[in-house]
C-alpha cells in the first residue's frame, strides 16, 4: 500500500494540510486525516480533506513524527526532586518528542522487578504529557525478574559493566550479563549496556579538580571499547539482542561495523552531547558537560558523524540524565564529585539540526535517527513514522527558525543545561499526541508496554 492510499473518507477529528510534510515518501505537500489519534489518510495537496479541526501549515513550517526518545531518566519516585514525570514530559513535548522510555534506575526503588515497574506506573499515571514506557533492569540476583517484568510489558534491561553511580542498582560483570542475557533470548528481549570496563577505568587517572582534561583522561576511551567488545562476544555467544548505549568512543565503531556484517544481533546509539559539544571547548569547573562516559575531542566527534551516516550508528537519543544544582558541585567545578548527566531532553531536535544542516543532513535523516530509528530499537509498530494506521503523533517545526537557548525556560525541573546561551537552529512550534495538541495543562499521555498500549 503506497503512502497516498486513503484508508478512510472524511469528515476527519483532524486534517493538517501543507507543502511540508514527512511521509514515508520524504518532504512532499500533502494532506493528513486522523479520526480516532491515529493517522487513516494521507492524500495529495487540494483533494480538500474534511476535518472537525483543520490547520494549514505556514509556509516556514514542516510536519514530522513526533520523535521517540528511549533513554530518559525521570527519577521518580525517590528523586523526584531530580526530576519528575510531569516536567519531563513537559520538556520531552516541548521538544518534539512524543513518546519516551525511561531508564530503570535513579527512581527508588529502581525497576528490577514488577512490584518497582508497578509503583512507577502508579506515580506516571495521572502526570504524563506524553507517552511513556520503562526499561526494566538486570542487576546481580534478580535473573528471576527477568521473565515476570518482560510479561508487564517492560522494552528490554538495561545492566551496567561498573558502578552505576546509585547503589540500588549494581552492576553485572560480563558472565553474568552473559547469563542474563541468554535468559531474554529465551523470550526475545534486548539487553541494553552501559559499556564502560570497571578495570579499565579502575587503572586510569584519578578525575579529581576543575581540569576537564583531567576527568576526561579517567574515563578513557580504551574502557569503553574493551566494554563494547564484551557486549559484542557475549551477544555473538547467546545470539541474544543487545544495543549499546550512548556510544561515545569513535575507536569502537569498526568493532561495531564488523559485528553487524557478521549478524551479530547489535544495536547503537549516540547522544546530542557527544555530536554538538568537544571536550576542547569545555571550561574548567563547568560540570554542566559531566556525563558518563565523557564528551570527547573534536575528531572523535567528526568520526561519531561518520558512523551515524554509514549506518554503524542507529539512533541519537538524550540520554537526559538530570539532577539538583547542588549534586552538580557548582559552587566548586569538581569533576569528581559533580552528579554525571546532560540535560537536553527539550533541545535534541534542534541540537542535532543546528549541526546536521551545517553538514549538508537533510531533515529527513535527522527525523529518522530521532524518531523512526527509537521506534524500531523498541519495536514500537505504531510511532516514529508519519503513515497510514500509526498514532497520529507529531510536530509543527520550523527548521529556519532560530533560538537562543533560556535555561529558565526549559520545562525540565532543574535549570542547569550545558547548552544554556547556545543559538540553535530550528523552532517546536506545537507538538499533537494522538491528533491532539499537547497544551502542558492536561496530561494525556498514555503508559505504553511492550507490544501495545
Amino acid at each position: 500500500m503506497s503512502e497516498e492510499t486513503t484508508t478512510a473518507h472524511g469528515p476527519f477529528d483532524l486534517v493538517i494540510r501543507g507543502q511540508r510534510i514527512l511521509t514515508t515518501a520524504g518532504i512532499t505537500a500533502r494532506e493528513v486525516g486522523v479520526r480516532n489519534g491515529v493517522i487513516v489518510a494521507i492524500e495529495p495537496l487540494g483533494n480538500g480533506l474534511q476535518g472537525t479541526e483543520i490547520i494549514e501549515l505556514g509556509d516556514d513550517e514542516t510536519l514530522i513524527p513526533g520523535l521517540v526518545d528511549t533513554h530518559v531518566h525521570v527519577n521518580e519516585p525517590g528523586r523526584t526532586e531530580w526530576e519528575g514525570f510531569a516536567s519531563a514530559t513537559r520538556a520531552a513535548a516541548a521538544g518534539g518528542v512524543t513518546t519516551i522510555i525511561d531508564m530503570p534506575l535513579n527512581s527508588i526503588p529502581p525497576t528490577t522487578n514488577v512490584e518497582g515497574l508497578k509503583l512507577k506506573r502508579e506515580v506516571a499515571e495521572d502526570q504524563a504529557f506524553v507517552d511513556v514506557g520503562f526499561w526494566g533492569g538486570a542487576i546481580p540476583g534478580n535473573k528471576k525478574d527477568l521473565r515476570p517484568l518482560h510479561d508487564e510489558g517492560v522494552f528490554g534491561f538495561k545492566c551496567f559493566l561498573l558502578h552505576s553511580g546509585v547503589d540500588e542498582f549494581p552492576h553485572l560483570d560480563a558472565d553474568e550479563m552473559e547469563e542474563d542475557m541468554a535468559e531474554l533470548k529465551s523470550f526475545d528481549s534486548l539487553m541494553i549496556v552501559h559499556a564502560e570496563d570497571s578495570h579499565a577505568i579502575d587503572h586510569a587517572p584519578h578525575p579529581g579538580g576543575a581540569h576537564y582534561s583531567t576527568f576526561l583522561a579517567s574515563r578513557p576511551r580504551g574502557a569503553e571499547n574493551k566494554a563494547i567488545a564484551e557486549v559484542i562476544e557475549r551477544a555473538r555467544w547467546t545470539g541474544a539482542r543487545a544495543h549499546i548505549l550512548h556510544l561515545s568512543s569513535s575507536d569502537a565503531l569498526p568493532m561495531i561495523a564488523s559485528a553487524k556484517r557478521d549478524g551479530v544481533h547489535l544495536t547503537v546509539e549516540t547522544c546530542p552531547h557527544y555530536l554538538t559539544l568537544m571536550a576542547e571547548e569545555i571550561p574548567d569547573g563547568a560540570t554542566a558537560y559531566k556525563c558518563c562516559p565523557p564528551i570527547r575531542e573534536a575528531s572523535n566527534r567528526e568520526l561519531l558523524w561518520q558512523g551515524l551516516q554509514d549506518g554503524t550508528i542507529d539512533c541519537i537519543v538524550s540520554d537526559h540524565s538530570p539532577s539538583t544544582l547542588d549534586l552538580k558541585d557548582l559552587e566548586n567545578g569538581d569533576f569528581a564529585v559533580a552528579w554525571g548527566g546532560v540535560s537536553s531532553l527539550q533541545l535534541g531536535l534542534s541540537l542535532i539540526w543546528t549541526e546536521a544542516r551545517h553538514r549538508g543532513i537533510t531533515l529527513e535523516q535527522v527525523v529518522s535517527w530521532m524518531s523512526e530509528k527509537p521506534a524500531a530499537l523498541a519495536r514500537l509498530h505504531n510511532k516514529g513514522q508519519l503513515a497510514l494506521g500509526y498514532d497520529a503523533d507529531f510536530s509543527i517545526f520550523a527548521p529556519d527558525d532560530a533560538f537562543v537557548v533560556d535555561v529558565k525556560k526549559l520545562k525540565h525541573k532543574n535549570p542547569i543545561t550545558p547548552y544554556d546561551g547556545k543559538a540553535l537552529s530550528g523552532v517546536v512550534r506545537k507538538t499533537y499526541l494522538r491528533g491532539s495538541e499537547i497544551d502542558g495543562r492536561t496530561p494525556s499521555g498514555k503508559l505504553i508496554r511492550r507490544g501495545g498500549v
